[in-house]
């Protein structure tokens, strides 16, 4: 099955719900403000979710990411952002036992169980926002484009070397009554992804969480993601049992087979906790994510951490 790496704006990366300050969309930066900001992410998935919702082990990877990405803010409402991930990818396994061929689904990057590296895919993001008060509402729009060729078939690959372009909407709400401290903020986007096969895939995603500030420099937060595939293949509740790896599921044909890495219908849900620490010149940020559940997705987990570093006129 393919893996869902994406890009932060939508660092998507696998879906999880970062703790950098970047994630929170709804609130905006003032004019003249920008930042650079770097993480490290690693993705541990520990099997398969099949089309029931039922668990397999088999098929694990492991996933490594760097994240580049800088922010800036042309003015009080409108903002741009532009990030790029490289990614390596091992496939883990298990291994099957001596004298018995490896499933027919493995690709040549799979079976050296060895690491794959590259680029992956830009992700260009502008911003505007509506409305920057105790009620937050930011509208977006993303483009994000494959860095290059490369491979997207099987478990240690980089991406789905697909184009696709994301309209969202974040709305942001602190909640004084409660507490000065205290704000929820929730995401919703749609991708409209590249069509492969006239098979469509596009997706929406949708994130909730609450943000809670420990101290003037210390922010924890926690929330749940959700991800909603519109089109794809289902793969059934069992792998395929034929050599030529098909049929299996709704992938029928070769051509289907030889593509389902990327047309999965991804449904999952993500729950997550982070926390940010704001320096003078530095915010430090770390977050977990465990995947709850699903179906023709990845059973796993998720920890990212890293760094943004502001520039620009000086912070309020």
């Amino acid at each position: 099955m393919t893996k869902n790496v994406a890009g932060v704006g939508g660092w998507v990366f696998a879906g999880v719900l970062a703790a950098s300050p970047a994630f929170a969309q709804a609130w905006v930066p003032p004019a003249r403000q920008g930042s650079v900001t770097v993480a490290f992410q690693v993705i541990e998935n520990t099997g398969h979710v099949l089309t029931d919702g039922s668990t397999v082990p088999q098929g694990r990877s492991r996933d490594a990411s760097i994240y580049l990405e800088t922010d800036y803010a042309v003015t009080d409402r409108f903002s741009v952002a532009a990030g790029v991930p490289f990614v390596f990818a091992k496939y883990v396994g298990p291994p099957p036992p001596p004298g018995v061929p490896e499933p027919p689904m493995l690709q040549p990057s799979d079976l050296c169980y060895c690491w794959q590296q590259g680029w992956a895919d830009f992700a260009f993001t502008a911003r505007y926002n509506l409305f920057n008060g105790p009620v937050a509402l930011t509208t977006s729009v993303s483009y994000g484009l494959p860095s290059r060729d490369y491979a997207y078939v099987g478990e240690a690959v980089v991406g789905r070397n697909l184009r696709e372009l994301r309209a969202a909407v974040d709305a942001g709400l602190r909640l004084d009554a409660i507490s000065p401290r205290l704000a929820v903020q929730g995401r919703y986007s749609y991708a409209w992804v590249q069509q492969v096969l006239d098979v469509p895939n596009d997706r929406s995603n949708i994130t909730a969480e609450a943000l809670y500030g420990l101290t003037g420099k210390l922010q924890i937060r926690g929330g749940v993601s959700r991800q909603i595939t519109h089109g794809g293949l289902r793969l059934g509740t069992q792998g395929p049992t034929l050599p030529s790896g098909y049929p299996w599921g709704e992938a029928t044909t070769p051509e289907l087979f030889a593509e389902h890495d990327r047309l999965l219908r991804d449904n999952y849900w993500h729950l997550g906790a982070g926390f940010t620490y704001s320096f003078s010149r530095t915010d430090v940020f770390v977050s977990y994510v465990e995947f709850i559940g699903g179906s023709d997705t990845h059973a796993g987990r998720a920890f990212t951490a890293g760094l943004s570093l502001p520039f620009g006129q000086p912070r309020p």
